[in-house]
């Protein structure tokens, strides 16, 4: 924690009430890629503590539709459903279903707990991106778009194929909000072929 106090985008958050300085991610995210759309249905995956889904509400705005999954609790956002579940689960499939119908925009910053394995840390990471898009694929509309993140490594690419293969534009990119030494990247993804 001691190197969150001298952060620039931590300080950030803490003063603009945002809930972690992941927030900061998703604004460059957006502002470059332009993801979420004034009333998008947006589904955050792994949203604890919540930063993402409070960048979606403000981007999304009063006729958009916001839902925060995480297996642990969230406390409630304004403009957000919050729902606790396992993404890999059927039931929390069918609440995302309940709560949004279809979506416009699927995001996940979701990251393993760090065991300081590397190729251990980056597998698991590989393994819950590979969960966030099999997700989306249940939720998405057709022209739907999905935001990821994953570290880099040599399971990364195998991931990208996978994804540039349902999705018409795909893109890896780092925001400038990562930490300097962070392996995490962004795939950011538009178009969702659905089932053509």
């Amino acid at each position: 924690m001691a190197r969150d106090r001298h952060d620039h985008f931590y300080r950030m958050a803490k003063k603009e009430g945002y809930r972690s300085r992941a927030a900061y991610k998703l604004k460059q995210i957006d502002a470059r890629f332009h993801i979420i759309r004034r009333g998008d249905a947006v589904v955050d995956l792994g949203a604890a503590p919540g930063g993402w889904t409070q960048v979606a509400t403000e981007l999304a705005g009063n006729s958009g539709t916001i839902v925060g999954v995480d297996i642990q609790q969230v406390r409630s956002i304004d403009g957000a459903v919050i729902i606790t579940g396992d993404i890999r689960s059927e039931e929390t499939i069918d609440a995302i279903r309940q709560a949004v119908g279809s979506a416009d925009v699927v995001l996940c910053d979701a990251a393993p707990n760090l065991s300081g394995d590397w190729s251990y840390d980056h597998a698991r990471s590989i393994d819950l991106a590979e969960h966030a898009l099999a997700c989306a694929q249940k939720i998405l509309r057709p022209g739907g778009n999905f935001v990821v993140k994953a570290f880099q490594g040599d399971l990364f690419a195998g991931y990208l194929r996978n994804v540039r293969s349902r999705f018409r534009n795909v893109r890896a990119h780092s925001p400038t909000a990562s930490r300097k030494a962070s392996a995490e990247m962004y795939i950011i993804a538009k178009g969702f072929r659905g089932d053509e």
